[in-house]
């Protein structure tokens, strides 16, 4: 297991980790959280180098995946980056890259009855005004307690997102945020459990952030 004890805060500057190999030719990953060595719950940066593949395999608990950089294939189409994707359980897939490209995957959290297939491209969907002047959103899904964001901040925004019970997690896309006087660097992967108070600052911006919340399991693991 590792970084599964949801009680515990946990930040990783992904940009600071090597690549390590999948069981995937040319596949590669940085593997943030995991339930077990290939199977269960699992958090990860994966990077296509040009013309991997996988072959084609079933996500019996669900798939998440935001295209970071390059373009993205399967059946279904091509995803630049942006791109948003949800596949729920039952669903299978064979993915490949023509040039290459890095994903943040997540594996395993889909909540039982949450079916729905979601393909967003994020450059074109437009931005709802957020609670402040200088804070955007584009709604990426939700089921039941579950939410997820893209959020916007521009420079010398302050930023205090809720943290509900069961904690929120989030990766830093673009820009730079400071959180209790640390910066937090583009492709830092945060997590912070349950009513843990979270006062981000804009560093550097603007800032694109994805947030999900609700998601998170609450009993002990």
């Amino acid at each position: 297991m590792l970084n599964q004890n949801y009680s515990l805060p946990v930040t990783i500057d992904t940009g600071t980790q090597p690549w390590e190999a999948s069981p995937a030719s040319k596949v590669w990953r940085k593997k943030l959280e995991r339930e077990s060595a290939e199977s269960g719950r699992a958090t990860s940066l994966v990077r296509y180098d040009a013309g991997a593949s996988f072959k084609t395999h079933q996500h019996p608990d669900g798939e998440e995946i935001l295209v970071l950089s390059g373009v993205f294939s399967d059946e279904s189409g091509d995803y630049q980056a942006g791109s948003y994707l949800r596949n729920p359980a039952g669903t299978e897939h064979a993915p490949w890259s023509e040039d290459g490209c890095e994903l943040l995957v997540k594996l395993c959290y889909f909540r039982t009855g949450d079916l729905q297939n979601v393909r967003i491209d994020t450059q074109k969907a437009g931005w709802h005004q957020g609670n402040t002047a200088g804070q955007k959103l584009i709604p990426l899904h939700q089921f039941d307690e579950e939410i997820t964001q893209l959020i916007w901040l521009e420079e010398d925004q302050t930023w205090r997102p809720v943290v509900p019970e069961g904690g929120l997690e989030l990766f830093i896309i673009e820009g730079s945020l400071e959180l209790d006087g640390n910066i937090l660097n583009a492709q830092t992967w945060l997590r912070r459990p349950g009513f843990n108070r979270c006062e981000f600052t804009v560093n550097q911006g603007p800032v694109r952030v994805l947030i999900k919340t609700g998601h998170l399991p609450t009993e002990p693991v």
